[in-house]
This record gives structure tokens, sequence and C-alpha cells, in this order.
């Protein structure tokens, strides 16, 4: 269907939003297609290696969001520190017992630490930017144990490059902020939880498919850590029969991160500044250039 409306329009121009584009649909695109404008930072719905053997370019819109998915990481947190979540889940189901007998551990930030998977880029960056001021010491997961040069916390004395593993088993809370792509699907899954704290949070504001969605159900079953926040799920939204759902130490948001007023305003003027660079003759945000 997505290459029929494509071809009975004899488009130019295609524009997605997290809509996966299938190979399959791909090849079948007309000739007048020469770009494809992602509404969105994340790519992965987009053969883009296919689309520039067709000679078709691909862009995105890699900053429209950045402070308010920031935002929705801090969110969770402080929720999870004062456990609004289970006290308001508790007055909606007539339990008032917590106004009498406290049953939920709350916590201070200050001094807490925080560990970012994929946290040296734009989103984690912005993380940083909060974290810090609250009083949060930052673990920032790599590889090569280094911050890119230059990097506005290269050499903070509370923000931390470390191993992955270091960072799961080291933190109070752990956010995932890296992009979706080969390596990193499921790279989050049983293993990696049973490395946290119990009283650790688990929190994913990036894409679904960087967590083993079953391995994680399985490990909240056994209350291996203290709860997780999702924003983003596997399978968007997950299928009702989901144990996801019926979960009480996770929470669920409908991938509300980019959905603040201001932020979709930004996201339909970007959009609309890739298309005009395009038409232009100057087109910017190309992701597929060497694909």
């Amino acid at each position: 269907k997505i290459a029929e409306l494509v071809n009975a329009s004899k488009a130019e121009i295609v524009i997605t939003k997290e809509m996966q584009v299938p190979s399959s649909a791909l090849e079948k695109f007309g000739p007048t297609v020469k770009l494809m404008c992602e509404a969105g930072t994340g790519y992965n719905n987009i053969p883009i290696a296919q689309a520039r053997s067709r000679g078709i370019d691909v862009v995105n819109i890699p900053t429209y969001s950045t402070e308010s998915v920031a935002h929705m990481v801090i969110t969770y947190i402080m929720n999870f520190s004062a456990a609004i979540f289970q006290q308001a889940e508790m007055l909606h189901r007539g339990d008032q017992k917590n106004f009498h007998v406290f049953q939920h551990p709350i916590y201070e930030i200050t001094g807490k630490k925080l560990g970012l998977i994929g946290g040296s880029g734009t989103i984690g960056t912005a993380v940083v930017d909060v974290a810090l001021p609250l009083g949060m010491d930052v673990l920032i997961s790599s590889r090569s144990r280094r911050l890119p040069s230059g990097h506005k916390y290269e050499n903070h004395p509370r923000v931390k490059v470390v191993p992955l593993d270091e960072l799961l088993s080291a933190c109070d809370f752990v956010s995932i902020n890296c992009p979706l792509n080969d390596d990193t699907r499921h790279s989050i899954g049983s293993r990696e939880i049973r490395l946290m704290k119990p009283t650790a949070f688990l929190i994913n504001t990036a894409r679904g498919a960087i967590i083993n969605e079953s391995e994680l159900v399985g490990c909240m079953k056994e209350n291996i850590i203290a709860g997780a926040g999702l924003d983003t799920q596997e399978v968007e939204p997950p299928h009702p029969e989901s144990e996801i759902w019926k979960l009480r130490n996770v929470f669920l948001t409908p991938h509300i991160g980019w959905r603040r007023m201001e932020t979709r305003q930004r996201l339909v003027d970007m959009t609309t500044d890739n298309i005009e660079s395009y038409v232009n003759g100057s087109i910017q945000n190309v992701i597929n250039q060497n694909a």
C-alpha cells in the first residue's frame, strides 16, 4: 500500500514519521522519488543503503526534540525517587494506607548515580545538563573509555566514562539514550538487568527494541530491579495481551518524549526546512550520503 500511494501520486518527496518502510515497498517506488524525509530523529524504519542505491536521499531531523526527550528522562527519575507512580496507583484503586503508614521508600536525587547508555550524544548530553545541577553523579558507557574530543563534559569531575557492566552495577538510575541499530538491538536483556542494583530503575526513551522486552518482563516478575519506565516499547503500542501491561513495577508512557506542543511545532518547521533546502539545491541533514 505504501508503494501504491507513492506511485499513484508520482511523488518526488516522501515524508515518513516512524513508519516502517519495508525493503519490498521501497523497491517498488517509481523513478520520481528523489527524497525521503523522516519527520524525526531515528531512521531505523528506512532501509537507507537501499535508498542510496536507488538514488534516493534520506534526511532526518536530528535535534528537534533534544530537550523534550532529556526532560522525559528527568521526569521519570524524579517520579521514581518520590514513588509518585506507585502512590498514584494506590489511590486509583482506593488504597489510602500510604497516608497513615508509608508504603514505599523515597530518596533524594542529590548524590545518586545516573548511568547513561549512549550518553555522549546530543540527548544524553542534555540529560547531563539537568542531572548535574540536581546533584547527581553521571556515568557514561563507552567502549573507548573516553568522550569524543572536545565534548563539553570531557574533563568534568562528576562525569565518568566506564564500561557498560560497571555502569549497570553502580548506578541508581540507568537511562538508555543510544540509537537502535544492529549492535544495540536487544543489547539490554536479562544478563544486563541482573547486573543492576535491586533498588535501581531502568529508563528507556530511545527505541523500544534496544531492550529485549520478553527478558525484561521475566526480570520484573522476579523483582530483579525496583522499576522500569518505558516511554518506548518494542512494539508500540504493546500487544493487548502483553504481560508488560500488567506489571506493577513497569510504568509505560505512549512515546510522548517528542510530543510536547512546542516540540511538535518545531518538528513541522524543521521538516519544512529540510524540504526547502532540497528544493533550493542545498540539501541538509542527509543520513545516507555514504550508505
